[in-house]
Formats: structure tokens, sequence, C-alpha cells
């Protein structure tokens, strides 16, 4: 019976950081067209509900485009475009559409040149032979196919959004997302990023650093804490150890998730690696799986091997919460949050560290004051025996004097 409730919290475990590895798979992925046209690549913008999906030809030179713009309206304006001269709106190369007032979808293009645009159409400076928008379903979709040259395949892709009244463009909002809506598009690589202040990229990073953080940091010293000190006190038995399993199989499913997603930052961020930190989360994630592993072999308390594997079971526990830290650390050096973040988790260190230490001598009276009573009996007894026994004999004693 246990052999079967361990294979079910593995499969359980497994099952569950599959899901969670992939539930970081892009919207764009499943978005169809009506022309049935399909794109070699895609990407989930980070701001304003849009998606770039595209094509490059590199033997006509050529990059096929259909932007897509979810949850507007017919009184709105959509536009994306390229800047050759960084992720901003002054300079970039625009591809512009709205629902004229015959309730009809049209694009045009624009150039960008000051912070107070007249959006009116303008040439830009690379031919784009086909544009055309759809409205359908509050979804905006411009389609473009746009000559550019080599320099322009890596380069800074911006999008905006805003309001359109009397058939004439407004100023689009200064604030919250669209002040986010910027990043880098390289069409020959596939690679695409938001802004560095909210791009998907950093919200992954972002998330990578969490859920790294509440397993690996924080699930696993609380689970280690939780066998050691509770399996002390007889009444605990066994639910210490299921409360311990719970923990670090949590740990476990949520620290596989997070080093997922690291992998997915890194396969999407080519030529950067931190190479200190990608190691010890390599080495973390084979220790993790193997202590999962390790629970179907786990032999009974009686086993002549139960010594060997409860050695090998804490050495390789506090080995990965050890290496966890110093990672979590890598990590926020690599993030660079702000300081209140590393600050809180310095604070939660030391409150896991005081009530470790607390615990420590606690159980260490428990087990001294146990073993006291243990041996207590046998000497109370002894005197007492001895005790009754001068008692008897004087009794006796007085008796025959009597």
């Amino acid at each position: 019976m246990e052999i079967k409730a361990w294979n079910f919290v593995l499969f359980s475990c497994l099952l569950v950081s599959f899901l969670a590895s992939s539930s970081s798979a892009q919207t764009c992925l499943s978005q169809t067209f009506s022309n049935n046209v399909r794109y070699a690549n895609c990407t989930d913008l980070p701001a304003l509900n849009c998606y770039l999906h595209w094509t490059y030809d590199e033997s006509a030179g050529t990059v096929e485009i259909a932007f897509r713009h979810s949850g507007t309206t017919a009184s709105r304006w959509s536009a994306w475009g390229i800047n050759p001269s960084g992720p901003r709106m002054v300079g970039s190369q625009a591809l512009v559409a709205l629902v004229n007032s015959s309730g009809v979808a049209q694009a045009f293009t624009t150039s960008i040149d000051s912070l107070n645009p007249s959006m009116e159409q303008t040439d830009l400076s690379f031919p784009v032979p086909s544009l055309s928008a759809t409205f359908e379903n509050n979804e905006m979709t411009i389609f473009a196919v746009l000559g550019i040259s080599q320099n322009l395949l890596s380069t800074s892709q911006v999008w905006q959004e805003g309001p359109v009244s009397n058939g004439q463009i407004q100023p689009h909002s200064t604030s919250g997302p669209n002040v986010q809506s910027a990043g880098s598009i390289n069409f020959l690589t596939g690679q695409s990023g938001g802004s560095s202040s909210a791009g998907s990229r950093t919200r992954r990073r972002n998330v990578h650093g969490v859920l790294n953080t509440v397993s690996w940091g924080i699930l696993m010293p609380l689970g280690a804490i939780t066998a050691r000190y509770m399996k002390v006190f007889k009444s605990a038995d066994p639910a210490w150890f299921y409360l311990h399993v719970a923990c670090q199989s949590s740990a476990y499913v949520v620290g596989v998730a997070g080093w997922a997603t690291g992998i997915k930052l890194g396969s999407d961020s080519p030529g950067i690696t931190y190479n200190p930190h990608r190691t010890i989360g390599i080495i973390l994630f084979c220790c993790g799986t193997l202590q999962v592993f390790a629970l179907l072999l786990r032999p009974n308390k009686e086993h002549k091997y139960r010594l060997y594997w409860n050695i090998y079971h804490h050495s390789i526990g506090y080995g990965v919460i050890i290496l966890s830290i110093v990672n979590i650390f890598e990590g926020f050096d690599i993030l660079n949050p702000d300081e209140k973040w590393e600050r809180i988790y310095i604070g939660i260190l030391i409150f896991l560290g005081v009530l470790a230490t607390l615990l420590e001598a606690f159980t260490w009276f428990i087990v001294i004051r146990r073993k006291k009573t243990t041996k207590q009996p046998h000497t109370v007894n002894g005197g007492a025996n001895g005790v009754n026994g001068h008692g008897h004999g004087g009794a006796t004693a007085m008796g025959r004097r009597v």
C-alpha cells in the first residue's frame, strides 16, 4: 500500500510540474486568421493585448506580418511599427489602422517624428507593397508586407492604441500599458522581447524568481524544519511525515515550474548565459528529482540499509537547501529587483533560522529530559527498594523486640 501511495505522489508531482511548465505557452500559437494565412513566428506582446505574427522571406527580402490587437473597439485606433533608433515612438516607422466613418477598417503608413505627431499618411523609409486591415469581434488586425534591408532584421518594435473622435486620431494615454509598449524584434531568428520595464521576458524572469524563491528557498527549508523537530514528539507520528512530504512535494512541483521557466528564458536569450546560476539550477533540479524518486526506495525502519538511506536523504536534502539559498541570491544579482525584495527574503531566512534555533534547543531539552525519565525509574525503584527493605527490616526487628 505504501509503494502505491508513493507512486501516486510521484505521478502527481510530475504531472503537475509538466502542466505548470507548459502553462507558459503563448496565446498567439492558437490564433488563426480568416484568410487562412499561416506565419512562421509569433509572439505575445507584453502590453495592450497585442500579438505579432510574421514570416521572413530571405530570398525576396520581405517580412509578411499580421499585427493583432484584441479587446479593442471601433472607436479606437491601433498601430505597430519598427524603430532602428531604439524602443521608443519617436523615429518609428508605423502601420496604423482604424475604422473609418463608413464602418470599414483601413490602414496606412506614417512616420513618427515627434512626441505630438500628426498621424497623417506618409511614406516609410522602406517599401510596403501590401497593406490592409480588418476589424472583427473587437479585434483589429493589420496585414502588411515590408521590404526591409538586412540592417533592419534585428531592430526595435513599438505598438500603440488610442481613441478616435469624429474620424480623427486622438493622442493615446501616457501612463500604464501605453508607456510599456516597446521592445525588440529579430525577424530572422524569431526572437522577440518586450520593453525592459514590463516586457514579457521581464515578467517571466520575475515569475521565475518568485517560483524558485517560494519553492526552493522557503518551502524546502520549512519542510526540513517540520521533519526534524516534529518527529521528536511521539504524538506527532506519523503526522510529521505526511506534512514533510506534502511540503517537499509542493516545493518540488513549484520548483520544477520555476526551473522550466528558467530554461525557456535561457533559450529565448541566445548569447546571454549566467553560468553559476544556470549550473546550480540544473544541480538543484537533478537532486530534487532524485529525492522524489528516492521515496520509492525508502527501506523500512528495521531494514539494515535504512541507516545509509537516511544519510543519503539528509545529505542531499540539506545540500539542496544550501544551494537553493545561494542560487536565490545569485538570482537577485541577475534580476536586480528593488532592494526591499531581497531584504524581505533575508528577513524570512532570519525568521526560519531563529525558529530552527529555538526548536533545536527545545527538542534537545525534550530528548534529554526523556532520557533522564527513562533512567530515573531504575534509580528510584532501586532506592525505594532499599528504603523499603530497610523499613521492613526495622519493622521486623521492632516486631521481634516486641
